[in-house]
């Protein structure tokens, strides 16, 4: 089994006395071209979100407002990325359990996927999760 490829993404923050900028390109500020886009708010601070994995699709996860805790799993390590800054997102491969929490109540998290959605590709059982990941 590989080790993770989760990692945290820095963005360039432009911007002057009107506001700052921040731009995300597909294959090129994030590794992969950019299908899906959607995005969670109004989850309280003792809401845990994702709790799954996924076979094809791959993410990046900003918080564009506010903060939220990701703990993530390969199987072997577990990481958990404090996102609290719209400048800074995470980067999660496929196979990779992932948990979003600690929502502040301002929180609005911006995710990206290189896929689609399709209900089929994910694992929502951890042991299943397991299992896959070791073989």
């Amino acid at each position: 089994m590989q080790k993770t490829n989760c990692k945290l993404l820095n963005f360039d923050e432009l911007g002057d006395e009107q506001g700052k900028l921040v731009v995300v390109e597909g294959m090129q500020d994030i590794p992969f071209s950019i299908k899906r886009i959607f995005y969670i708010y109004g989850s309280d601070k003792e809401v845990v979100r994702g709790c799954h994995a996924n076979r094809k699709s791959e993410f990046v996860l900003i918080n564009v407002c506010g903060s939220s805790k990701v703990k993530i799993n390969d199987g072997q390590i577990e990481r958990i990325f404090v996102l609290d800054k719209p400048r800074i997102g995470i980067y999660l491969p496929k196979m990779v359990w992932k948990e979003m929490y600690d929502f502040s109540s301002d929180s609005i998290l911006l995710v990206l996927s290189n896929e689609h959605y399709n209900s089929q590709e994910y694992i929502r059982d951890y042991n299943t999760f397991l299992k896959e990941v070791k073989k």
